[in-house]
Order: C-alpha cells, then sequence, then structure tokens
C-alpha cells in the first residue's frame, strides 16, 4: 500500500483548471446566455469562465454538463506538478 502524500509537507501539489471557455466558444454559447439556462448570476458563470473561482459548487457544475451536454471530466482538469 502506498503512503499517503501530505499538502502541509508540499508545497507544489498541483493544480485544478477548467475548460469552461473553450467548450463554450465551440458550442456558440454566451456567459450571459448559460447564467439564464441555468440561472445564476452572471459573475458565477464569468468566474468560471475566466477560471477566477476559488470554489466549485457542483450543483452549477451539474447545471452546466446538463445544459452543454457534457461531463464533469470535460471543464474541470487537474495539472499534477512538473
Amino acid at each position: 500500500m502506498s503512503e499517503l502524500k501530505s499538502v502541509r509537507t508540499i508545497r507544489e501539489y498541483g493544480r485544478i483548471f477548467l475548460s469552461l471557455r473553450e467548450i463554450m466558444n465551440d458550442r456558440g454559447i454566451t456567459r450571459n446566455r448559460l447564467a439564464k439556462l441555468i440561472d445564476v448570476r452572471f459573475e458565477v458563470v464569468n468566474r468560471l469562465y475566466e477560471g477566477t473561482l476559488e470554489r466549485l459548487d457542483l450543483d452549477v457544475l451539474a447545471k452546466i454538463c446538463f445544459v452543454l451536454d457534457c461531463t464533469a471530466g470535460d471543464i474541470v482538469h487537474y495539472c499534477s506538478p512538473e
């Protein structure tokens, strides 16, 4: 069994990035339109679009996946440290 890592001892643990911008651009949908379709404020979609949010609401993610006909894995990606 492998040992678990602790973020207390590791400074660089990777990062999460979002590809919502690319998916929306491919589908030709605006931030304003997506916000209306999933019934959230424009600012919420804008932070997701820009990748500047600190916390991800899973309910919002589920709504986005439903409307854009994609999976969470299409939007959320983990990049391990180099």
